[in-house]
């Protein structure tokens, strides 16, 4: 704890260094002098001002599902962090059973694409010319923009931010010396902002300080809700009940393990073990290893982990040891009113 404070405060000049190139760049956007480009079709961003782990993703899922249920056409605008060859579009139709290789689109578009067969997903590091293509290719109604908070170059018709309730929200967090991508007053952009993982922190001082900055947003409290485990191996689900009591090794890669460590607790599990690695770690045959050796040294029956981990372990992979992923979905609080929200702005639709 000390250590980390200490490098927090080494670090705290650069941060505002930071804060300071952050606000120009926002001013030179909202000056015009740097350039916005609009897509034909509606835009909704998903974003966060967080460097990960907010549970932004199961909110992209959540959008595209709620569109879907209203008869709407949307696509996916992806960067694809941690891609190969990250210059390239590349488009996945929809279709059934789909399972993109990670290793080419990154791990949250391949995860997105099995979870939402019916939705294409273009990635691209220019969201614009992504959405160009959806709308030529696909035809598509609408757009949800990943990750978008921070990408200015394409014009939104609505902002929806994510902020993670275990995690500080306060400019002494900006980056290096913490986590967050801009300055608190960043939010004043969004329209619509969520309230994530309240389950395992009090919400109530999170909204006060959104409120000071943002009086006039939709604000939303939402938790997480393990559906299923799946077997990596067999792709087979099983419920969690089946796992209840039995020793777990648990690992992942994630912007914040920590709060997947709460959430295996908080669910009813035994963990024995656990192991973390950094926010979209590739694995590789030595990683497995270790993590199975490691399980064997605990004692445990099985390995868990979660879905996009899952994505970033290695091809034909087959472990020593059973290994599943924590199947989840995010659930909203007065879901009818943030599904309005969501679409107030898109009536024409």
């Amino acid at each position: 704890m000390g250590a980390a404070t200490d490098m927090s405060s080494f670090l705290s000049p650069l941060a505002t260094i930071y804060k300071s190139a952050a606000l120009t760049r926002r001013a030179l956007y909202r000056r015009g002098l740097l350039k916005t480009n609009k897509l034909n079709r509606p835009v909704i961003s998903i974003g966060n001002l967080s460097v990960g782990g907010t549970g932004k993703t199961p909110l992209v899922a959540l959008t595209a599902k709620l569109a879907l249920s209203r008869g709407l056409k949307p696509a996916i605008l992806t960067r694809g962090y941690g891609r190969g060859r990250s210059t390239r579009l590349i488009a996945l139709a929809p279709a059934a059973n789909r399972s993109p290789n990670p290793r080419e689109t990154g791990d949250e578009p391949a995860l997105l694409a099995a979870a939402l067969p019916e939705v294409p997903i273009v990635i691209s590091a220019s969201r614009y010319q992504a959405g160009i293509y959806a709308e030529r290719v696909f035809q598509v109604d609408m757009h949800i923009l990943d990750d978008g908070f921070q990408h200015l170059q394409l014009a939104r018709d609505l902002d929806v931010v994510a902020l993670d309730a275990t995690q500080e929200l306060s400019d002494r967090a900006l980056l290096p010396a913490g986590r967050l991508r801009e300055p608190c007053s960043a939010l004043e952009r969004a329209q619509v902002i969520v309230l994530t993982r309240v389950e395992l922190a009090g919400a109530e001082g999170l909204e006060n300080a959104v409120r000071r900055v943002n009086p006039s947003a939709r604000l939303f409290r939402s938790r997480l809700r393990l559906k299923s485990l799946v077997n990596i191996s067999s792709g087979e689900r099983a419920a969690a009940e089946a796992f209840r009591g039995k020793s777990l090794f648990a690992f992942c890669g994630l912007g914040n393990s920590t709060a997947f460590f709460r959430y295996l607790d908080r669910w009813g599990f035994r963990i024995v073990g656990q192991h973390r690695f950094p926010d979209h770690h590739v694995y590789t045959s030595a990683d497995t290893e270790v993590l199975a050796r490691q399980a064997a040294q605990s004692q445990a029956s099985a390995l868990i982990t979660t879905e996009k981990d899952m994505m970033n372990l290695p091809g034909g992979w087959k472990p020593g040891v059973d290994t599943y992923a924590c199947e989840i979905e995010i659930e909203i609080e007065n879901p009818a009113e943030f599904e309005d929200a969501l679409f107030a702005s898109l009536r024409a639709l």
